[in-house]
């Protein structure tokens, strides 16, 4: 689906009841017999020019979001609104797959793991050229001098350029992933926990890495992880999810200090203090976390929070917006007053 509009509030992604189950299959004839949601309700919105931390713990449907808005899955219901440069504005989640290609080169993704995510038959070369050929927007000397032009911009001598990825650490090789994310000049940028599998002084200079380039080429970013002190590094405002939801979104600093959420507030209470006197006041949640094949009735949160009533588990809460630009899905959300990280 293909209209157009005015961008008036500069928005460039627009995320409206995101859905994905998988389906659960069982005997000798693959009879559906469940689903598991792993995706179940996503809204927001995201402006150009910004970055959006997507937090949570693992298996809480982050990096299935970032998928299924780059349709590497097929989204079960929902609305994935995009609205190009050009004015046009399309619903991802609603167009083929033939016709999503040429938006690839504006919507493109950094993979979590250097180590998989790069061809190790290839060179780097190869690489980083295979968008540009793929796409034919250069080939031979061209698309060498941009491969070249492209190692220096992500801090890596281009003189190594025909060396394979078993020759770099780490860090390096996520380096040439993001070169390949930025060989066709994207408008969006899904992270897919880019520094998770790294070491901490690595992590802080493919932060900073990112950071720079966002600066100097105005890219827009979703930065997903699990790690708020790194998100925070980062990001302009903090989604957080649980169990294939979003639970609550705001601007990083009211997040982290005046947290609305109690499973935001049990997040931030495990960020360790900066100062080593200090002793943390961690707040450790009972219960495990619940199965989205069969998740609990009412809010998805109330089995683990030390704050639920009998309401929570009887009706959903909805994610709505408590205060300006802060959106929470809690039924006491202004009743309860929640510790964020000190100051």
């Amino acid at each position: 689906m293909v209209t157009h509009m005015d961008d008036k509030n500069n928005i460039i992604l627009e995320v409206k009841d995101l859905k994905l189950y998988f389906p659960i299959y069982r005997g000798l004839i693959q009879r559906v017999v469940g689903h598991c949601r792993a995706v179940d309700g996503v809204s927001f919105s995201l402006r150009d020019g910004e970055v959006l931390g997507l937090v949570g713990e693992s298996g809480c449907g982050k990096t299935t979001v970032g998928r299924t808005l780059l349709r590497l899955y097929d989204p079960t219901a929902g609305e994935i609104w995009y609205n190009r440069s050009s004015g046009e504005r399309i619903d991802l989640a609603r167009i083929s797959q033939k016709k999503m290609k040429p938006l690839r080169r504006e919507l493109r993704m950094i993979f979590q793991d250097p180590f998989s995510s790069l061809n190790p038959r290839l060179t780097v070369k190869d690489i980083i050229s295979e968008p540009l050929e793929i796409h034919k927007v250069a080939r031979g000397k061209k698309a060498e001098q941009r491969v070249a032009e492209l190692m220096e911009a992500v801090g890596l001598n281009p003189a190594l350029m025909r060396r394979y990825p078993h020759e770099f650490s780490g860090g390096q090789r996520q380096r040439i992933g993001l070169a390949r994310t930025l060989a066709l000049n994207p408008r969006l940028v899904i992270a897919d926990e880019p520094v998770s599998a790294l070491d901490v002084s690595v992590q802080a200079q493919v932060l900073n890495l990112l950071q720079r380039l966002r600066a100097e080429l105005g890219l827009t970013l979703i930065f997903i992880a699990h790690d708020l002190s790194v998100v925070e590094h980062i990001s302009d405002r903090i989604a957080v999810m649980y169990v294939g939801k979003i639970v609550e979104m705001a601007e990083t600093t009211t997040l982290l200090h005046q947290p609305m959420h109690p499973y935001t507030e049990a997040l931030l209470s495990a960020i360790p203090p900066a100062d080593p006197d200090i002793r943390p006041d961690r707040i450790r949640l009972q219960g495990e976390v619940p199965s989205p094949i069969n998740p609990p009735s009412g809010c998805i949160f109330h089995p683990r929070c030390r704050y639920a009533k009998p309401e929570c588990s009887q009706q959903e809460p909805l994610l709505q917006e408590s205060t300006p630009g802060h959106f929470v899905s809690c039924h006491f959300a202004k009743e309860l007053s929640l510790k964020g990280v000190r100051a």
